[in-house]
Formats: C-alpha cells, structure tokens, sequence
C-alpha cells in the first residue's frame, strides 16, 4: 500500500472510531498502536466511558505491561458480565503484538463470548505476528502516528477557540516551534498559557515566550542555527541557559551531535530530490521539524557537516580520557563552528 493510500485508510479508521463512539455501535476488538500517546490515551478513555458505566469495577479490568498472565485473562474474560450488557478488557503495552500473544490469538479465533470485549493500546506491533493477523480479522486496528504540521497548528487552533481565545497561525506555529509536537505536552503549555492570559482575548508571541517552557530540543536547534548564522555570542548564551537549567554539558554536545547527524542526513536526501514527507520519514523526524532542518542545512556544505560530527565524536572521546572538562569542550565547539570566516582562517 502506497503511503498516501494507508493514510487516507488511516484517516477513513480513525472517522469510523469517532462513528462508533457516537452511535455505540462497538466492535468487540479494537487495536491503537503507535507513538502519539495522547491520542491513544484519549481514545482509550472514550472507549472505556461509552462501553462501560463509570464506577463499574466488576466488569472492567486493565492488564498493563509484559509480565501479563494470558491464562489469567482467558478466565477473565469466559466470565459473563455481572448485571451488566458487556465485560470490558483493557491492556496496555503488553508487549503480545511482538511475542507471547499466540495463546491469546487462538482463543480470539475460537471464539470468545459476546459479552467480552478487548482494547489493545500498544506502542509497537509485529503485523506479521499471529495476533495481529487476527485482530485485523475480528476487529478494529487503527495507527495514530504524530500529526503533521498542519493537523497540529488546526488542532492548537480548536482549543484555543474552545477557551474563548484567539492565536494568529503565525504565533501558533510558533507555539508549536517551542513547545514541540508532542500533544500532551502541548495541551500543558497551552493551559499554563490561557491561565496567563486570563482576562484578554488574544495569545501572542509575546505571552509565548513568557509563560511557556521551551523545549530542549528546540532549545539546541536555535543554539545550530545561531552557530550556522555565525552568531557566537546567541550560541554561547543559549548554551549557558541549558547550563542554568541543570543540562550535564556532554547531554548538549550528544544533542548537538544528533542534530548534525539529522542535518546531514536531511540534506543527502534533499539532494537526491526527496520532498518533506519522504525525508521526515527517513530521518525518522515530525514533518514539522524536518520542514524546519531542510531549511537550516541549506546553511551548511555537506563537508562542513560530516567535519563537525567527526569533530564531535573527538571532542566525546577527549572528555572521557581526561584530556579537557565538558564545560569547556562544550564551549570551544561553539566557538570554533560560531565564528565568523576571517577568525576560522586564523585558527
């Protein structure tokens, strides 16, 4: 299946979630699988609050980890629901998608009661496994990925619209920017943010910066680009902000040495032609952030990039021998790639 009709089947799934919550017409299994987990942890709790009344611990159960005891869940769920229309069955990173859940396939092919039903939330799965195979055969799977760039900016959107409040796409794609992509976290900056901006309308760039916590992801890639732009003195102010906030000073050098890396794998396929869907997903980075380091490798020559990895890795190895403190390895990195060209020649 092309990447372009999974996610229109993707899409189409997760549609038929939202119509099975709304109607109440439940398939007895449901698979959520992935690495955005507030969308499967809100998915989870909407399941569990339509399919089974709240306070209902007799016919609700929540197996979580890879130590569970898939005997132990077959007898469970042989029992019939105590006056209740259905027995629900929740588990959560069991791990069975990848090993240990043939006996759990089995008895799904069997034929479990009616009266039980399953909701796997899962970070990863095997789809060759056996129980996989199955579920896709009895039930519901659907994969909730992180969300592009403007799923993201359109969802920050809806709640802030929902709070009353107004944000310009500008200053919520900056938002996003130093947030991050993750939802959750998303959700805890944007609170923190309409608490600050109580009593007004409009949430800006400016209340943006106040009040919320840049990540430290995005924290190193502003510390690149300002060594990209040759801007030594915002380089090293960035780099002792991370030092105020407690960052063990090989933990910035290893997140830089990331950040090259991705730079550099990003401007390889940039030249082979790839587009930004195809380089995120070989990079293995958000839509969003892949948007943002095809822009900035464009500062670099592919040269200067595999130079300051290997320099990198030099600098990693010196501090663990003894040769020179983090602190100052850290520092002497900046400088050198932050320097204008004329002191480079000097050096």
């Amino acid at each position: 299946m092309s990447k372009r009709l999974y996610l229109l089947y993707n899409t189409r799934v997760m549609k038929s979630l939202n119509e099975d919550l709304k109607t109440g017409q439940f398939k007895q299994i449901y698979l959520m699988y992935g690495p955005e987990a507030y969308l499967k942890k809100q998915y989870r709790e909407r399941f569990v609050k339509a399919m089974v009344p709240e306070g209902d611990t007799m016919n609700y159960s929540c197996y979580e980890g890879k130590k569970t005891d898939v005997k132990e869940v077959i007898d469970l769920a042989e029992t019939l629901p105590f006056f209740a229309e259905r027995r629900l069955i929740v588990f959560e990173d069991t791990g069975f998608f990848k090993s240990g859940g043939n006996d759990l396939a089995d008895y799904i092919s069997d034929g479990m009661p009616e009266t039980t039903y399953f909701i796997f939330v899962e970070s990863e799965v095997d789809k060759r496994s056996r129980l996989y195979k199955t579920v896709r055969s009895k039930g519901h799977i659907v994969e909730l990925a992180v969300q592009d760039e403007n799923t993201l900016r359109k969802w920050v959107q809806g709640l802030v619209k929902k709070e009353g409040k107004q944000m310009s796409m500008s200053d919520t794609a900056y938002f996003i920017s130093k947030v991050g992509t993750d939802m959750e976290n998303i959700t805890k900056e944007l609170e923190k943010l309409c608490c600050y901006c109580l009593g007004r309308d409009a949430l800006t760039r400016e209340d943006v910066d106040a009040v919320c916590v840049t990540q430290i992801t995005s924290h190193i890639f502003d510390m690149v680009n300002a060594v990209a732009a040759k801007d030594q003195r915002l380089a090293l102010d960035l780099y002792y902000d991370l030092l105020a906030l407690k960052e063990p000073p090989m933990r910035i050098l290893s997140l830089m040495s990331k950040e090259y890396r991705d730079l550099f794998h990003v401007k390889e396929m940039a030249a082979r032609g790839y587009g930004r869907k195809e380089i995120a997903s070989g990079a293995g980075l958000h839509p969003f952030v892949a948007g943002k380091y095809m822009d900035l490798s464009k500062r670099f020559q592919t040269g200067e990039l595999r130079q300051v990895m290997e320099e990198s890795a030099d600098l990693e190895q010196r501090v663990k021998t003894g040769l020179i403190t983090d602190h100052l390895a850290v520092e002497l990195f900046i400088v050198k790639h932050s320097a204008a060209e004329k002191e480079q020649a000097r050096q």
